[in-house]
């Protein structure tokens, strides 16, 4: 695991400092901004362990970039994630 502040607040990083702690999140979800677009769409929390298995189903994010299709063929497998 890696640590990070990306998935808790300023305050709560200080909270769980003060109790010997170090914040951590999820290994292998990268602090990237189109990843996050797309956990958001999906309406998944990126701190959320299904958010990794979420990412691992996923095309690379690397091919989602500038790649109109790609993200065409994202949406509907988006669509499907937000109603269940």
């Amino acid at each position: 695991m890696s640590a990070t502040q990306g998935a808790w607040s300023p305050e709560q990083c200080e909270w769980l400092r003060a109790l010997g702690h170090e914040p951590y999140r999820f290994a292998g979800l990268p602090d990237d901004p189109l990843l996050h677009a797309v956990l958001r769409a999906a309406g998944r929390d990126p701190a959320d362990a299904r958010a990794v298995a979420l990412v691992a189903e996923l095309p690379p994010v690397a091919a989602l970039r500038g790649n109109a299709a790609a993200k065409r063929g994202l949406w509907p497998r988006l669509r499907a994630l937000r109603s269940r």
